[in-house]
């Protein structure tokens, strides 16, 4: 297997082969918990236009998202793990659109196949590409809004990268360096209108969840999210 490592929008828009597309802070950790509290399907979609437009077409379908992290107008949740990690959304179909994770998986048209990326299923993801053996793997680490790298990003590709390489990783260095670094502005008080604090650590449990999601195709071409258990 060849990995790839890439960053930002520009490269989802290179990526190829089995490509994950990562967003630690907050999108893909966010999708996780919603998976794991029973959503029946997850549209990630790249426009709030598109999200709209799904929404008056499916008015039982629930709106979450962002755009500069904070939740966009008319929608049911903003882009916090804390404020949807206790309730239920069984038999619900949500569509989540955010400032970066949602934008990578729109622009990865090259991919053979695009699994979403974050800390808390981590190793899921790893064991998964492992036991896969693709030609090609891409890790797109997107950062701040698709156009500015970040830290939990870039450690989050790393992390996954050791774990198929079976390197050891020191995740507890990384979680300090982030407190202070791009992870701080999920402790400002300032931001815990939209980004409560403990955003931090829920985005930071590591391997909390085994399993995968993976990019899939609905009967009218639409993008939804398959969640798949992994041994």
């Amino acid at each position: 297997m060849k990995i790839n490592k890439l960053s930002l929008l520009d490269g989802a828009k290179i990526a190829t082969g089995s490509t994950v597309i990562i967003d630690v802070f907050r999108a893909f950790s966010v999708e996780c918990y919603l998976a794991y509290n029973g959503a029946k399907r997850i549209y990630p979609v790249g426009s709030i236009d598109e999200a709209y437009q799904i929404k008056m077409e499916n008015q039982d379908f629930i709106l979450i998202g962002e755009r500069h992290e904070k939740k966009c107008e008319g929608f049911d949740f903003g882009n916090s793990p804390t404020h949807i990690q206790n309730i239920d959304f069984s038999g619900k179909s949500i569509i989540h659109t955010t400032s970066s994770g949602t934008q990578g998986i729109s622009n990865a048209k090259h991919a053979t196949e695009i699994l979403t990326g974050s800390f808390v299923n981590a190793k899921a993801i790893a064991k998964y590409l492992t036991a896969k053996q693709p030609q090609t793997i891409s890790l797109v680490a997107m950062g701040y809004e698709g156009l500015r790298k970040s830290q939990e990003d870039e450690f989050c590709a790393e992390y996954i990268e050791n774990e198929i390489l079976g390197k050891p990783t020191d995740f507890e260095t990384m979680i300090e360096i982030l407190r202070t670094g791009d992870g701080a502005r999920l402790l400002d008080p300032k931001n815990h209108a939209h980004s409560p604090s403990t955003d931090f650590d829920l985005c930071l449990d590591l391997n909390r969840f085994n399993f995968v999601l993976k990019v899939q195709n609905d009967q009218n071409g639409r993008n939804y999210l398959e969640k798949i258990e992994v041994a």
